[in-house]
């Protein structure tokens, strides 16, 4: 099957086709680093993690761009659009980059305990202000942008009325008709620098006190948040790409207002394929600094919020967020993530143990049946991941597995009820989407295979013991073995089976 995914720009499943295969270049919007990352943050960091691992599986070469918004995020506030690096970074008496520095590092902690790919190219916006310089310059020379006050402002009016007749009207992606928004949006402070109360800032004049602030033909200021990702996505994928993503608060006004910047630019629609990951909730809320909910990636890693019970592991929560699929709704909850905690514990040892062993014995099962059962949820796991990355239908999968090998393990089933070649298959597979697709890892830092062996060898050691009836060292073994979680089991036929505690 080919690679499916769902397009918000068509609001339809479409047949990934790239521009120029086998390269794919693909644009996520990075975070604003003007804080710690919180739960919320992480289900796109895990979600594009996941696009760009699969695309390479298929054997794309993928160029991923992910952005640092290190100045310039601002909503449309008038006199209160003030960056939120420059704010915070008064608030915690830092220089701006100082706080830039502390925060970008705590961000790229949280993406290694994430397991996530680091991206091809991490630009910032501050070291891109010639070139949103320059962008701008092409926007007002094409008539889509003014200067006003030392400010400039994108005109999401004449832009609309140029493109409604090319089928690009402003809010093509997001679905919003722009008469509704000219009715709803608000009145703010210096409005009258606007033509229109919908047009959208591309660069600011910066008051006096304003820390950050760069010359440009308009005097000094500061740039508009959209215009950023235009500049960088244009400059490391060119004109038009394959793929955009970000959440779906993203969508309007970001990717709107990218949109219409590049198109002006660029005279072409900057991706093919726009692609947001939906949000989380906390207990069926939305998750806001008003609920006092939200909770940074540190807190969830340590335990030390007050709506947890317990820490959470990052592999916990990354396979959290698998067992939805990116498009679906994820409500956040201590039982939700305790139950998480569980089921990757039984996934990640039946795994371990199919990992660590070699099936050479046979070569047609003696369970047809069973036989193809296996082969059909594994070659599964490809079909679902083609189907707009349904992650939730592979892990479903992986669970109809896992029962399979703990059957093997315990001698429920016989050990050529399953050709070998199936089971081997199963290996691989199984490999290649729990680590290289879904990059989940064993937590515990001991490698699983290596501690399976080192039990095995202590159970051996402890069977030749027992036969010399020397059962001191044999007791001693197993109630060594106990105290460390390990739970030892003697089998009515000599064999000696374990489980982890």
């Amino acid at each position: 099957m080919p690679l499916k995914l769902y397009n918000s720009l068509t609001r339809q499943k479409e047949v990934f086709e790239p521009l120029n295969a086998p390269y794919v270049g693909m644009y996520v919007c990075g975070p604003t680093v003007s804080g710690e990352s919180h739960l919320g943050h992480a289900r796109p960091f895990i979600t594009f993690d996941i696009l760009y691992r699969y695309l390479m599986h298929q054997g794309y070469k993928v160029r991923y761009v992910r952005n640092i918004t290190d100045a310039g995020h601002f909503e449309e506030e008038g006199k209160q659009a003030e960056d939120k690096i420059a704010t915070k970074a008064i608030l915690e008496k830092l220089e701006p980059m100082e706080l830039v520095q502390k925060y970008t590092h705590l961000y790229h902690w949280a993406m290694e305990q994430f397991n996530n790919l680091p991206p091809s190219i991490e630009p910032t916006a501050t070291g891109h202000i010639v070139e949103q310089i320059e962008m701008i310059k092409k926007i007002i020379a094409d008539g889509f942008a003014y200067e006003a006050n030392g400010s400039v402002y994108f005109d999401v009016i004449k832009y609309n009325d140029v493109y409604s007749k090319k089928n690009q009207p402003y809010g093509i992606l997001s679905g919003r008709n722009l008469e509704d928004q000219l009715d709803t949006t608000r009145e703010l402070d210096n409005q009258d620098e606007k033509k229109n109360k919908v047009d959208f800032a591309l660069w600011k004049k910066a008051p006096a006190e304003h820390i950050m602030r760069w010359q440009s033909p308009w005097g000094e200021g500061f740039p508009g948040w959209h215009i950023e990702c235009s500049a960088m996505a244009t400059k490391y994928l060119g004109k038009q790409f394959d793929i955009h993503g970000g959440g779906m608060d993203l969508q309007f006004p970001h990717h709107e207002c990218e949109i219409a910047q590049s198109t002006v630019c660029n005279h072409e629609m900057p991706a093919r394929y726009w692609v947001h990951n939906n949000m989380i909730t906390i207990n069926g809320r939305k998750m806001g600094k008003s609920y006092n909910n939200v909770v940074k990636l540190s807190e969830l890693f340590d335990g030390s919020h007050p709506i947890l019970t317990q820490a959470y592991s990052p592999m916990t929560v990354r396979f959290f967020i698998l067992q939805s699929q990116y498009r679906g709704t994820l409500d956040f909850s201590n039982e939700a993530l305790q139950a998480s905690e569980k089921a990757l514990k039984r996934l990640m040892e039946a795994y371990q143990w199919l990992k660590a062993q070699s099936f050479t014995n046979n070569t047609s099962a003696s369970d047809a049946a069973l036989d193809k059962q296996l082969i059909t949820w594994v070659n599964e796991l490809g079909e679902f991941m083609d189907d707009d990355l349904n992650t939730a239908k592979v892990v479903a999968n992986l669970f109809e597995i896992a029962p399979l090998i703990n059957s093997l393990k315990d001698k429920h089933i016989a050990a050529d009820a399953i050709s070998a070649a199936s089971w081997t298959l199963a290996q691989t597979q199984l490999t290649i989407f729990i680590e290289n697709i879904l990059g989940l890892k064993v937590e515990n830092g001991a490698n699983q295979v290596q501690l399976h062996g080192v039990i095995q060898l202590l159970i051996e050691i402890r069977k030749d013991a027992k036969s010399r009836k020397d059962f001191a060292t044999s007791d001693k073994i197993r109630n060594q073995l106990i105290s460390m979680g390990i739970q030892i089991k003697d089998e009515k036929d000599g064999e000696v089976s374990y489980s982890l505690a």
